[in-house]
C-alpha cells in the first residue's frame, strides 16, 4: 500500500464520518436546504457543483484512456458529491490500469 492510497482512506473515512454526522443532524433536504440559504453558501454550493462537474469530466476522460469505466463514479458524484471522485481515485491507485495520462496526486 503506497502513501496515495493511506491519504486517500484517510480523507474518505474522515470525510465520511463527519458526512454521516451531518446527515445525523440536519438530513440529506437539510444539506441541500443550507447550501441555498444565503448568498455566501449559495456560491461555496454552486462551486462545489463547478468543482464536481469537473472532476466528473476528468473521470470519465481518464477512464477511457484507461479502458474502464467512470460512470458508476460519475452517479455516485450526482448524490455524495466528493465521494465519487475520491472512489474513484481509491480504486484507480489501488488496482485500476496504470497510464500516464492524467495521473492524479502524482
Amino acid at each position: 500500500m503506497n502513501w496515495k492510497v493511506i491519504l486517500l482512506i484517510f480523507v474518505l473515512a474522515d470525510f465520511g464520518l463527519y458526512s454521516a454526522y451531518t446527515m445525523l443532524e440536519v438530513g440529506y433536504v437539510g444539506i441541500f436546504a443550507a447550501g441555498i440559504a444565503n448568498v455566501g453558501a449559495g456560491q461555496i454550493f454552486f462551486d462545489l457543483v463547478i468543482a464536481c462537474t469537473l472532476a466528473c469530466i476528468w473521470m470519465i476522460q481518464d477512464a477511457k484512456a484507461r479502458g474502464t469505466n467512470a460512470w458508476p463514479f460519475v452517479v455516485i458524484t450526482l448524490f455524495a458529491g466528493s465521494f465519487g471522485p475520491l472512489l474513484y481515485l481509491l480504486r484507480r491507485e489501488w488496482g485500476g490500469s496504470k497510464s500516464t495520462v492524467g495521473q492524479a496526486l502524482a
